[in-house]
């Protein structure tokens, strides 16, 4: 029976679904231990914003040419290789992963001459000694951008396969070289172990997935051949690529920005974005990932009806977990940063205004969280050129919102910039792909999100209830204090909600059922 069970998670897409999520928990879980110890040590200041600011001429190369547009090219086209040719479809792999990695280690060393001259562009608003750390953190951070393209070849080629496993980890073992650079590292050399933390976090991800890729059959081999597949991975990777390039500057001229704000809004922009991301990575991307290749292969059958079923049903249950977390989160914001956050050197002062930033982004996160399933149903269609005009608008929004809102509200004023873009991105996605498909269940979707946003407005009453009520009964002085409201709080909104859910006949109820059942397929 555990056998069963156990191949069901690593070799199917409700499976993958389900490890995907409880990976990107514990992921999530350790982001938040590393987060917390960053701010403890170093408060939202110089030195954690020169960290921050520091991945972003590596992650620039990276998200760009690696993250999301090698998975939107690859994985179509390796999963429709696959089905034809097992041998074929590998060597493919071989031949992306090799001109990848001589991009990235040649891209790697330009950048480490020009860093100087980039990072200055990057943060003009800080002063030598920051800028000099800065530039000296990037340059070891470029290190792992090489580790990182090999690892997400090697789990576009995992996920393909439906073998979730080491490629749910992957994150996990990231987190914790970083965790480990800050405890080990640091003592030893300094602000530079953060960054050789980094490097050592990357190679970590790319290790712990080898293993089981090669139990696949896969074998890595010195090919260069330009197939006609591995032009068609090119072609569609070159709409994306603009794309992220865009998104990346996008994020440029927000840390731009935040350089010449008070010191600590750029690790106060990021801690808060961090903290937003918690529930959107682990509801909305964890599932996109382990669904985008049964879309590849449903849509490649014409099975549209399958397909509507199947968007219909990841839909819902996105909104019916994402839209009371928001209502939560927002009521409970404070208590959130203050007990993850709140240790060391971050005081009430970064507590309050991270607080603030949260909420901002708290606002768009239904939006952020269905974007990545809205954006990978055009990638199975091997559409990459839509997203990518409609991310290409937003990006434009966004930017001119953070320069006109920054100015007047500070780093908030970047939160709040970025979710009216999300929101206009998830929006012009679902018309588009509405007007591309026809009929995708709308009737079911408009009435549970409408039954969903009253139930969670209910909840997050009682929960503001609750609020005032344990304020009354505990020291919101100390940290245990503040622990207990939220905790009490956020307990009682959310057996409140799932209460009601019930009394009002929510389909999506049946999520938590399949749960408690034992870990039920999520997909029928």
């Amino acid at each position: 029976m555990l056998k069963i069970v156990w191949n069901k998670l690593v070799t199917t897409v409700s499976g993958g679904a389900i490890l995907i999520s409880f990976f990107s928990i514990l992921s999530n879980l350790l982001g938040l231990i590393r987060d917390r110890t960053l701010a403890g040590y170093f408060g939202a200041g110089p030195i954690l914003d020169s960290y921050y600011a520091a991945f972003k001429l590596p992650d620039l190369i990276f998200n760009t040419l690696v993250l999301g547009a090698l998975a939107s090219a690859f994985i179509p086209v390796f999963t429709r290789v696959w089905l034809e040719n097992k041998e074929r479809a590998y060597r493919l792999a071989n031949t992306i992963l090799n001109y990848l990695l001589i991009t990235l280690i040649v891209l790697a060393a330009i950048m480490f001459f020009v860093a100087p001259m980039c990072t200055r562009l990057i943060v003009p608003g800080f002063n030598g000694s920051e800028l000099a750390q800065t530039i000296a953190l990037t340059r070891i951070m470029l290190l792992s951008i090489v580790f990182f393209g090999a690892s997400n070849v090697v789990g576009g080629i995992l996920n393909s396969l439906k073998k979730f496993l080491t490629f749910s980890l992957a994150p996990v073992f990231y987190n914790l070289g970083i965790i480990f650079g800050i405890l080990v590292f640091y003592p030893i050399w300094g602000i530079k172990g953060l960054a050789w933390g980094v490097v050592f976090g990357s190679a970590l991800h790319l290790l712990i997935q080898l293993p089981e890729v090669l139990r696949a059959g896969w074998r890595w081999q010195w090919f260069w051949g330009i197939s006609l597949e591995v032009k068609r991975v090119f072609k569609l990777m070159v709409p994306r690529t603009v794309g992220l390039a865009a998104n990346q500057f996008n994020l440029l001229v927000i840390t731009v920005i935040a350089s010449t704000l008070m010191p600590g809004s750029l690790a106060i922009f990021t801690l808060a974005n961090n903290l937003q991301t918690f529930p959107s990575s682990i509801f909305g991307i964890s599932l996109a990932i382990a669904v985008f290749p049964l879309f590849s292969e449903v849509l490649a059958k014409k099975q549209h009806g399958r397909f509507v079923q199947i968007f219909s049903i990841n839909f819902r249950r996105i909104l019916f977990l994402i839209i009371p977390l928001s209502v939560l989160m927002l009521l409970l914001r404070a208590q959130l940063v203050r007990v993850i956050l709140g240790s060391g050197h971050f005081d009430w002062q970064d507590t309050y205004y991270t607080a603030q930033t949260l909420g901002w982004f708290v606002v768009s996160l239904f939006a952020q969280s269905l974007i990545p399933m809205l954006a990978r149903t055009f990638y199975a269609l091997e559409d990459t050129k839509t997203p990518v005009i409609i991310s290409l608008v937003t990006i434009v929004v966004n930017i001119l919102g953070s320069i006109v809102l920054g100015k007047r509200f500070g780093v908030q004023g970047l939160a709040l910039a970025f979710s009216i873009a999300s929101i206009l991105d998830m929006i012009l996605l679902l018309m588009v792909l509405r007007l591309r498909l026809g009929y995708l269940d709308d009737k079911k979707i408009i009435w549970s999100t409408f039954k969903i946003s009253v139930n969670s407005l209910l909840a997050g009453g009682v929960v503001y209830i609750m609020l005032r009520f344990m304020a009354g009964l505990v020291n919101m002085q100390t940290f245990i204090g503040i622990f207990l409201q939220g905790l009490a709080a956020g307990t009682v909104g959310l057996i409140f909600y799932l209460a009601i859910c019930l009394l009002t006949n929510c389909q999506e109820i049946d999520i938590v059922k399949n749960w408690l059942k034992g870990l039920r397929p999520l997909l029928k």
